[in-house]
């Protein structure tokens, strides 16, 4: 059976733990880089965070990431679209279920043909890898753009604003495993 915390959109459970930690949107978006109008959002529901941005938000609320990510199955079966598409254009799944308290996740994602990620850019505290196991991406690493064909891989400090987006005409699938200290 499905508990409260699994079922509970990830917006509400983010509104629910800033305010049970008393914590105020500016501390919220000065921790985050955020925008306040950006956080409301992601509370409303009105738009679905990266894994970069849920990152930063469970790491400000003191919060175990696995938290705002974890589903159960029964929960997936009942709502996989809201599961496999957490952004707008990209679709994701947690490789490390039972990482609790750890400072490593993995995660498997498919970015949709032709897109990139609305909003801010990515920027947290740590490193990430990036391998592409199909299609073709871009990953902008500052003002660096990285092309990575199937095959490729690339390791970069995630404290730099970082971007990606698939420019190919086919979705790309990629092996991202962030690191957060």
């Amino acid at each position: 059976m499905a508990t409260k915390t699994e079922t509970t959109p990830i917006g509400k459970r983010i509104k629910r733990a800033r305010l049970d930690r008393k914590t105020t949107l500016d501390t919220m978006a000065n921790e985050t880089g955020l925008s306040k109008d950006f956080i409301k959002q992601i509370e409303s529901g009105k738009k679905r965070p990266s894994v970069g941005t849920l990152l930063q938000m469970s790491r400000v609320l003191q919060l175990d990431s696995d938290f705002l990510l974890k589903d159960t199955e029964e929960a997936r079966e009942k709502r996989s679209d809201a599961y496999t598409k957490r952004t707008d254009k990209y679709a994701y799944t947690p490789l490390t279920p039972g990482a609790e308290n750890k400072h490593l996740k993995a995660f498997r994602i498919v970015v949709e043909a032709g897109t990139r990620h609305e909003g801010v850019g990515f920027q947290h505290e740590g490193e990430e890898f990036v391998h592409v196991l199909e299609g073709k991406v871009e990953v902008q690493v500052g003002d660096h753009v990285n092309v990575l064909d199937a095959g490729d891989s690339l390791h970069f400090n995630s404290g730099v604003r970082h971007d990606l987006r698939n420019t190919a005409d086919t979705d790309a699938v990629l092996i991202v495993v962030v690191y957060v200290p």
